[in-house]
């Protein structure tokens, strides 16, 4: 009984571990994510502001 015990103690744990090593984890991409979708946001921008810029030189040619 003792050693049934000693080995769900064991593996709970082990899940304890691995929850949190995957909360740390998450926290690390939900951080990359943001970083990302801020990054897009800004390069979509960017290329909004060019497109506008061309259209202006386009129409401003004789």
């Amino acid at each position: 009984m003792d050693a049934d015990l000693k080995a769900l103690e064991q593996k709970l744990s082990h899940l304890i571990s691995m929850c949190n090593e995957l909360r740390g984890e998450n926290a690390e991409l939900r951080h990359s994510l943001n970083k990302m979708e801020a990054d897009t946001a800004a390069l979509k921008a960017n290329m909004a502001q060019a497109s506008e810029r061309i259209e202006t030189l386009i129409d401003s040619l004789p």
